[in-house]
């Protein structure tokens, strides 16, 4: 293992700064090789047994993303109904989805059925295969962010919905719905604490000493 120097640690706190949930991108495209290169860094994220169950969708085809938008649209009109009326109205003015400009989007899945890895350390805990994806999909915010990328989680959608509008094989699983592209705005403070929806807690309420 590398020993890292100092400046790349103060480097790597300040990627981790930036890696932002972005909801406003610009149109323009990625240039050319840089989702594939973005794609290879995340399979190198760790997974439960080496299992590697993550599974990805380049989703280009205008037809699907309409469905997947329509999905979305379904979906978001539910979740607003469902806020108090103290919170309706700042729901309403979120964007919650990139899914209009951004120029890539890539559905994640977790293979439910994957052989690979033997079942190595997921017999008393099986979600750890999902939590694997996940691990995927963070590696691929930080590769993104280092290039100046934005990325964006549509986490409000029918999963076994989207799975069928991207004929997909029935055990995979989706984890993520990612849009990906330049940011408009770039920023080190959460959007959605910017616009007083929630703010980052500090580290000593989150832990517990025992």
């Amino acid at each position: 293992m590398i020993a890292p120097s100092p400046a790349f640690c103060a480097e790597l706190d300040q990627l981790f700064r930036w890696r932002r949930d972005v909801r406003h991108f610009e149109t323009r495209p990625l240039p050319e090789g840089l989702l594939d290169i973005l794609l290879r860094q995340a399979c190198q994220a760790p997974s439960v047994g080496l299992s590697q169950p993550w599974r990805f969708v380049r989703v280009a085809s205008a037809g699907r993303r309409a469905a997947v938008r329509a999905i979305f649209e379904a979906c978001n009109a539910e979740a607003l109904a469902a806020q108090p009326e103290a919170r309706a109205g700042l729901y309403a003015r979120l964007k919650l989805a990139g899914l209009d400009d951004a120029p890539e989007q890539v559905a994640v899945f977790v293979d439910t059925q994957t052989q690979i890895g033997h079942g190595l350390g997921r017999a008393t805990m099986p979600e750890t295969l999902s939590y694997s994806a996940v691990l995927a999909v963070h590696t691929l915010w930080l590769a993104a962010a280092a290039r100046g990328l934005g990325l964006g989680w549509v986490s409000i959608l029918d999963a076994p919905a989207v799975a069928e509008a991207l004929d997909v094989p029935r055990h995979w699983r989706l984890t993520a719905y990612l849009c990906i592209g330049y940011p408009r705005a770039p920023s080190d403070v959460p959007e959605l604490e910017r616009a007083g929806w929630e703010h980052r807690l500090p580290p000593d309420d989150v832990l517990l000493e025992r």
